[in-house]
């Protein structure tokens, strides 16, 4: 059996990440999503065909053609105007009867991919607690009556979370250009319900990743299943309390403390006197100074941390030196959950604590204060989007 995986988009919200790097390559716990969900297809489908386009070079040069005895193909959407259009380049090249179709940057569930197949013509649905963000899916003797996307009086809470097994010929059908000028996969799946033949399972695991800030939730979810181990050198002196991963030339200096879960990659070094608290996640080839403070970070390779600094609830991109003293407030007291620049638009993250989003290549001088919510990239962009944001900061 084939899939595709959409991966074409450029993740304009999930900037500043996404300036250099595709959003399906988001690292967490040293594999990309877009690995993750390759693993989660491992012994389903023998063939996988990846619609790429923004940034897609960097997709082929990372994952190759093959993965875990996974062929990979690449299809080039130059166009970029929806799920709909990439979906059917790729389908131009399978011969199968049927396929699985799946967006590139949320993650998926092994079980949950197996169970859809089983059910072709099927899309997968969970629950959710805010429906007029979604596609939202009615069910009516066990079939897909309806679907509505972010409908303002929802008849269910069963949203489309982007997986789907769809027979090819479902592709012959002809569909229009959305309102907002795209070829939606939606239009598909509405022409399936009015073939009263569209099946749907409730998955069990789904994190979709439409904000930087969604990483968070990521990276929980993968630490509940991860095995840890320690292939460095942990100094004497060091203290560490429930579960820790080191990987291989990476060295924890005398006095550092940790709480765990927390995973440090290959090559790094921590210390002396750091302390990494809680769903810490630090890259390969990164450097963590004496006295630094890590809470809830993700950390992205090649990045120095210089001493005496704080790091609440950020994450920080690859390749990123942050002057000593560098601090992130992460709280807003008198204003509930943190808002967030996004397309020039303030949004609520629905988090307490949020600190700061660092793209690559940003440097910092000694004594920078970051406050909640903020967002910093490389001033070096043509973008003139990325601009807006800024100014607004």
């Amino acid at each position: 059996m084939k899939a595709i995986i959409l991966a074409s988009g450029a993740g304009v919200r999930f900037l500043p990440l996404s300036k250099t790097t595709p959003k399906p390559l988001t690292k967490l716990l040293g594999k990309s999503i877009l690995e993750y969900n390759l693993k989660n297809l491992k012994g389903i489908v023998d063939e996988v065909f990846i619609v790429i386009g923004y940034l897609g070079d960097r997709i082929k040069e990372t994952l190759g053609d093959k993965y875990e005895g996974i062929k990979i193909n690449y299809i080039i959407d130059d166009e970029i105007i929806g799920t709909g259009n990439s979906a059917k380049l790729a389908i131009s090249q399978i011969n199968d009867e049927k396929v699985v179709i799946m967006n590139g940057d949320d993650l998926y569930h092994h079980e949950d991919i197996k169970k859809l197949v089983n059910k072709c013509p099927s899309i997968a649905v969970k629950k959710v607690l805010n429906p007029s963000s979604f596609g939202i899916l009615t069910i009516k003797d066990d079939k897909v009556v309806s679907i509505e996307e972010k409908p303002q009086n929802p008849q269910s809470d069963l949203a489309n979370i982007g997986l789907y097994c769809f027979p090819k010929s479902i592709f012959n059908e002809s569909i229009e250009k959305s309102e907002r000028g795209e070829y939606e996969i939606t239009d598909y799946v509405k022409k399936l319900i009015d073939l009263n033949n569209l099946n749907y399972i409730e998955a069990k695991c789904w994190i979709p990743a439409s904000y930087p800030w969604d990483l968070f939730n990521m990276t929980k979810f993968l630490f509940e299943s991860f095995k840890f181990k320690n292939s460095g050198k942990i100094e004497k002196g060091v203290t560490v309390k429930n579960n820790l991963y080191v990987g291989e030339n990476t060295i924890i200096k005398s006095g550092t403390y940790i709480e765990g879960p927390v995973y440090i990659g290959n090559n790094c070094k921590i210390g002396p006197n750091a302390y990494l608290r809680p769903y810490t996640v630090i890259d390969d080839n990164c450097s963590i100074g004496a006295s630094v403070e890590i809470k809830n970070c993700i950390i992205g390779s090649h990045t120095n941390i210089n001493h005496l600094s704080y790091l609440g609830d950020s994450i920080i991109g690859s390749n990123v030196n942050l002057g000593a003293g560098f601090i992130t407030a992460n709280l807003r007291h008198d204003e509930g959950t943190v808002k967030s620049s996004v397309n020039g638009i303030l949004v609520d993250t629905k988090r307490k604590k949020l600190g700061t989003i660092i793209g690559d290549n940003v440097k910092t001088g000694i004594g920078t204060i970051v406050y909640p919510g903020r967002k910093i990239w490389n001033d070096k962009t043509t973008n003139p989007q990325e601009k807006v944001e800024r100014d607004i900061l």
